[in-house]
């Protein structure tokens, strides 16, 4: 098993993905062929199916919106989910902003393009972020900030049920899209060349606001063979970090009413957030190499009050940083994922001092904290390791709770979040107090 942020990928997932390419080609199926392959499709998931990502359970409606300061590779692109106004006339967006991400799905699970943007497409093209688009700031006070990282061959929006939740919640959170070759699409701008320029007319129309500019596309980056794992992921955890810092510097900026530049053609009034957030409460989070990214910016960045890692994966870290590190963490795993190894890393973090707490979540996989539990059907999901035993709904409604108590505690708030403290002690049935994992001396 690979420890990844949108897939689990292992052997099997390909055999089944080969199968699935010689018995399965959504552009050739005739009437009869989608009625005999429509329990198949139902099982997985798809535009007529019940599935869908939950909403926020907190007193705002929750909006969204994206952006990128600065159009070339160093800048930073987000989204940005925040509470919103109601409104009537603001729509949610795709799950999945274009065909260029169900591209980077295919070539970071090694199916041919054309074939996986179909079939990603028919399975999860009709798929809303529980957000609406651009609606209006809803403002009341001062508002803690999050800052989240997705995981390897994840983007920006397939961790929206985590990320709505916190600012239905009153949180204004801005999930990093990283430009670190991590993601399994992502992208920038650069100029156009003369003769792109001379075809613009024949051009399909540019997402930016800039007609000079061009999309260009960077896509997850494979390990080559007889490549060293660590060096290349130690690399990409650190630049990981310092966009997760460039996020909350331009959170910072706007939040000081400087002007915002945004490369991205979009409706949102970004004048509306000055003096809209707590800058004395930001906390960082994250799943998977998200989780590790974590800890590496809290280690760069004291701004960060707290950190909160999900099933963290802790190969990419020196272990040199871990007595640096100063600020409360809290690891929600899965039950199925981890191994001693990597718990033995995550104990490398145990003080008497500061808290750092740990809890295990029962019948979890690695996949259950990303979007794509929510969005299958049971017995595929658990066939492609994307849903565990429990109920996702529930797995995730107890991650959320844990994590906003967690957030109360050590961000100071002033919510009714503690309400769920005994979460944070594992005091659940569906909750293990630390870990599942037994850890040898040897491993320790």
């Amino acid at each position: 098993m690979f420890p990844l942020g949108g897939f689990a990928v292992n052997r099997f997932y390909y055999e089944w993905v080969k199968v699935g390419v010689i018995e399965f080609s959504l552009t050739r199926l005739k009437a009869e062929q989608r009625r005999r392959y429509s329990p198949w499709l139902a099982a997985m998931g798809n535009s007529c199916s019940n599935f869908g990502i939950p909403a926020g359970n907190g007193p705002n409606p929750v909006g969204c919106t994206d952006l990128m300061m600065d159009h070339t590779v160093k800048g930073s692109f987000f989204r940005l989910y925040y509470p919103c106004q109601e409104t009537e006339k603001a729509e949610k967006p795709d799950w999945v902003p274009c065909k260029e991400y169900f591209n980077g799905l295919g070539d970071f699970m090694k199916i041919n393009r054309r074939l996986s943007e179909q079939i990603f497409k028919y399975l999860f093209g009709s798929y809303k972020i529980p957000a609406f688009l651009d609606a209006p700031y809803k403002p009341d006070g001062k508002r803690p900030v999050v800052i989240f990282s997705h995981g390897l061959g994840a983007f920006r929006t397939l961790y929206s049920a985590i990320c709505a939740e916190l600012a239905s919640q009153g949180f204004i959170v801005a999930s990093v899209e990283h430009r670190d070759q991590s993601a399994s699409a992502t992208y920038f701008f650069r100029e156009k060349t003369e003769s792109e320029m001379a075809k613009e007319t024949l051009a399909k129309t540019s997402t930016s606001t800039d007609n000079t500019l061009v999309e260009d596309w960077m896509y997850y980056r494979a390990l080559q063979q007889g490549e060293r794992e660590f060096p290349l992921r130690n690399s990409q955890v650190k630049l990981r970090a310092d966009e997760c810092i460039q996020a909350l510097n331009k959170l910072i900026e706007i939040n000081s009413g400087a002007a915002v530049q945004n490369a991205l053609k979009t409706q949102f009034d970004w004048t509306t957030l000055e003096n809209s957030m707590d800058l004395c409460r930001i906390a960082v989070m994250g799943h998977s190499f998200g989780g590790a990214t974590v800890i590496e910016s809290l280690c760069k960045e004291v701004k960060f009050k707290c950190g909160i890692a999900l099933d963290a994966w802790m190969f990419p870290l020196d272990d040199e940083i871990f007595p640096r590190v100063k600020q409360p963490i809290f690891f929600i795993n899965s039950e199925k994922f981890q191994w001693a190894g990597n718990i033995s890393r995550m104990k490398k973090l145990d003080s008497t001092v500061i808290q750092r707490k740990m809890i295990t979540i029962r019948g979890t996989v690695h996949q259950s904290f990303p979007d794509f539990t929510f969005l299958t059907g049971n017995c595929i999901g658990k066939l492609l390791k994307l849903k565990g035993e429990i109920d996702p709904e529930l797995a995730i409604d107890l991650c959320n709770k844990a994590t906003l108590a967690f957030l109360q505690r050590h961000l100071g708030l002033e919510m009714n979040f503690d309400q769920w403290d005994p979460l944070i002690e594992g005091e659940d049935d569906n909750l293990i107090k630390g870990t599942n994992v037994v850890l040898l001396q040897s491993s320790i």
